[in-house]
Formats: C-alpha cells, sequence, structure tokens
C-alpha cells in the first residue's frame, strides 16, 4: 500500500511541476546516459526501416507467416543470450534481421490495408509515432524510478490479455470480446513504452550501456502498439463502407 500510496503522491506531484521549463530540464539525465538513449533511438530507428523492409519484401514475393514468425523469435533470444559489449556488430545484425522478419511477419496486415485504404497505414504509423514520442519523452522528464511502479501492474495486464487470446483461440470468442482484447492490449503496451523507456534511463544510471538490448525492448513495444493501433482503424474503416454501401443500397 504504500508504494502504490507514494506511486500516485509522485503523480500529484509531476502534475504541480509539469510546464513549459520542465520541457528544457534534462538535468536528471547525465550526459552519459542522453548519449546512451541517442544510441538506443538511432538503433530503434535503423530496427524500425529494416521491419519496413520486411513488410516491402513481404508485399513483392509473399514470404511472411508462421516462419518468419519463428525466425524473429530465433533471433531476439540468440540476441539476448549473446554477452553484451562483445561482437556488437552482430549484435546489431540479429536486431536488423529481428526486424526484418518481424516486419514480414505484420506483412499480410499491412497488405490489407494498402489494399482497403493506404492512407490508414501511413495515418497509424505516423499515430503510433506521435503516442510513442509524447510517452517516451514523459517518461524522461519524469522523476527516477516515478513510473517503474507499474511494472507490475501491466505485467498482470499482460497475463490477462494473453489469457483472453488464448481462450478466445480455443473457445472461441464475441466481437466484444476481441474489442476488449483490442482495446486493452493498446493500454498495456502504450503503458510499457513508459516504464521501459524509464526502466532504461534507471539502468544506464547504473551502468548498464547496452544499447541494443534497449532497443530491442522498445522496438517490440512500437511494433505491438502499431499494429493495435493499425487494427482499429482498418475495422473503422471497414465499418465506414459498410455504412456507405447501406446508404446506397
Amino acid at each position: 500500500m504504500d508504494a502504490f500510496a507514494s506511486f500516485f503522491d509522485s503523480q500529484s506531484a509531476s502534475r504541480n511541476r509539469w510546464t513549459y521549463d520542465s520541457l528544457k530540464n534534462f538535468r536528471q539525465i547525465s550526459p552519459v546516459v542522453q548519449t546512451h538513449l541517442k544510441q538506443v533511438y538511432l538503433t530503434l530507428c535503423c530496427a524500425l526501416v529494416a521491419s519496413a523492409a520486411g513488410a516491402y519484401l513481404h508485399i513483392l514475393w509473399n514470404i511472411g507467416g508462421l516462419l518468419t514468425t519463428f525466425a524473429c523469435l530465433g533471433c531476439m533470444a540468440w540476441l539476448l543470450s549473446t554477452p553484451p559489449y562483445e561482437e556488437q556488430q552482430k549484435r546489431v545484425a540479429l536486431l536488423m534481421a529481428a526486424g526484418l522478419f518481424e516486419g514480414a511477419s505484420i506483412g499480410p496486415l499491412i497488405d490489407l490495408a494498402i489494399e482497403i485504404d493506404p492512407s490508414v497505414l501511413i495515418t497509424a504509423f505516423v499515430g503510433t509515432s506521435v503516442a510513442f514520442g509524447c510517452f517516451s519523452a514523459a517518461a524522461m522528464l519524469a522523476r527516477r524510478r516515478e513510473y517503474l511502479y507499474l511494472g507490475g501492474l501491466l505485467s498482470s495486464g499482460l497475463s490477462i490479455l494473453l489469457w483472453l487470446q488464448f481462450a478466445s483461440s480455443i473457445f472461441g470468442g464475441s466481437a466484444a470480446i476481441f474489442k476488449f482484447e483490442l482495446y486493452f492490449g493498446l493500454l498495456v503496451f502504450v503503458g510499457y513504452v513508459v516504464v521501459d523507456t524509464q526502466d532504461i534511463i534507471e539502468k544506464a544510471h547504473l551502468g548498464d550501456l547496452d544499447y541494443v538490448k534497449h532497443a530491442l525492448n522498445l522496438f517490440t513495444d512500437f511494433i505491438a502498439v502499431f499494429v493495435r493501433i493499425l487494427i482499429v482503424m482498418l475495422k473503422n474503416s471497414a465499418e465506414k463502407e459498410e455504412r456507405k454501401k447501406k446508404r446506397r443500397n
């Protein structure tokens, strides 16, 4: 209870501190940590470019599927099993390969979005980037460890989400359950953007400067948020088309 009380106290305090001057205040982040964050976000951008290349390869040759998903998980496991600060080029290459396979894996969804409405794909990516940037900035400007209390709560939420997905795949699910999974999952992974960003800053303060692993954490968050935003927008676009057809008839 003390942890939750301190969390809500810090939340109210942060609202009082939220001014224009706070946007320029990075005194809590040392130059070493700032350099580390630049490396993390640069590596993240490269992984997203690799993911876009993977989606494009799927559109050309239809390579996305279960095999690319397993290949992505294999690259991630290989990366995490490789000791940090050793063979950094190899670890960066594994991250790019994971991004490539991940892009190919979500390629069918992107292909569907292009067929329905290409503008939805662009809007979903821009919306994800804006949300990701805003929540990352909020975590950077907050006091150290302020949002780390959310980690346990989000882990519980993720467990509930995985159970719902498993139950739906085995026993079947209604449209209402699917919508709940979609929006609840979006909320959980947006929360992980905040927690993972502050966790990266905290670890960097303690000397953990493994930018490849930290970029991987943010990459998985970005893709999870992007996929859910894209599905929401595709669903809304499909509903609008159905309404137009009914009006015409």
